[in-house]
């Protein structure tokens, strides 16, 4: 396996990832409930790049049973279905960036009803800053879906709606936990082995989106319809919204990949980091080239949530600990 240097790793996940949020923001502006082809868009490609070089052609067999794969792949395909789906619900790009940044509440949650952890007392206060960061991002955008519709009638409806997206997100952030715990005791079991689970993540749960695919069908030929642009490199035009979906799943693939190369070449801090700054700036590229709206109650809010998520990750510590430990000697007498 050729070691690729970490500093590339994280290029990787910024340049990957934020123009990822760019071209599913610039399709869901126009269809808003676009969420199931862009998801079997991502699916398609990342199997696809998966059967060739990671299982040959089929003939490499997995390193942990079938019928393991089977449960983790049900969990992932529904929070990935969900997560975009949820942005049909009136749901802000922001917000929706801003509450799957609480994985870090339900991780903890999970860990300590079924695995029987214990933790810092810093963990728990970060738990409580993340919690109350995302409830303050949610009242005001709860507040902007009321004042942004006309009559009374159009504005409870919209706000109800709303509530069933966030219903949508809490459940989705809840199963992605559980998730990962299955994970990580499947890890112990049978070793770590992320690209092959990469793999049969995408690619089990393809049969799946048979039961989305009128909805896909439909979708599909919403994007034909949208305006033409010429592509340079081909010289031919092709409908703008279908250039968007390429992009969208061609950025995603790199950010999964520089992750990947993280969790192998980092420390799991370190990618917690990279992971919680992209996050971040992913966030400011939203707001500032989207204009979505943001208040400062806003901004409070996302400041706490990322104030929470580095004190559970102990890196303002770490980062302490290293400039003191970078300071020169006294001089003696």
């Amino acid at each position: 396996m050729i070691k690729m240097n970490p500093a590339v790793a994280v290029i990787l996940v910024f340049v990957g990832c934020c123009s990822n949020v760019v071209f599913l923001e610039l399709l869901v502006r126009d269809f808003p409930g676009c969420g199931n082809i862009v998801t079997f868009a991502q699916f398609a490609f990342i199997a696809l790049e998966g059967f060739i070089f990671e299982t040959n052609f089929g003939r490499k067999k997995p390193a942990i049973p079938m019928s393991n794969y089977v449960i983790m792949v049900t969990m992932f395909f529904t929070v990935s279905v969900i997560n975009n789906y949820a942005l049909n619900f009136n749901i802000a790009m922001p917000l929706h960036m801003i509450f799957r940044s609480g994985s870090l509440i339900a991780n903890m949650i999970l860990g300590i009803i079924i695995l029987k952890k214990r933790y810092t007392a810093s963990k728990y206060v970060s738990i409580i800053l993340v919690s109350v960061g995302i409830c303050i991002c949610t009242i005001m955008s709860a507040k902007q879906v009321n004042v942004e519709k006309g009559t009374e009638d159009e504005s409870v409806y919209a706000f109800m709606w709303w509530l069933l997206g966030i219903a949508m997100l809490t459940f989705a952030l809840l199963m992605s936990a559980r998730m990962g715990i299955f994970q990580e005791t499947l890890y112990k079991q049978y070793g770590k082995h992320s690209k092959e689970a990469l793999f049969y993540n995408h690619c089990l749960p393809l049969p799946g989106f048979l039961l989305l695919s009128t909805d896909i069908y439909n979708h599909s030929l919403l994007f034909n319809q949208s305006a033409p642009v010429e592509v340079p490199l081909i010289g031919q035009a092709v409908p703008v919204m279908w250039l968007y979906l390429l992009m969208n799943v061609i950025t995603q693939y790199v950010c999964i990949r520089g992750v990947f190369i993280l969790t192998t070449e980092c420390a799991s801090l370190t990618v917690t980091l990279v992971v919680t700054l992209r996050k971040f700036v992913s966030l400011i590229i939203s707001i500032l080239y989207f204009r979505n709206p943001f208040t400062v109650w806003h901004w409070v809010g996302t400041g706490v949530v990322f104030l929470g998520t580095l004190l559970y990750t102990e890196v303002l510590t770490n980062v302490w600990t290293a400039l003191r430990s970078q300071k020169p000697p006294k001089k003696a007498d």
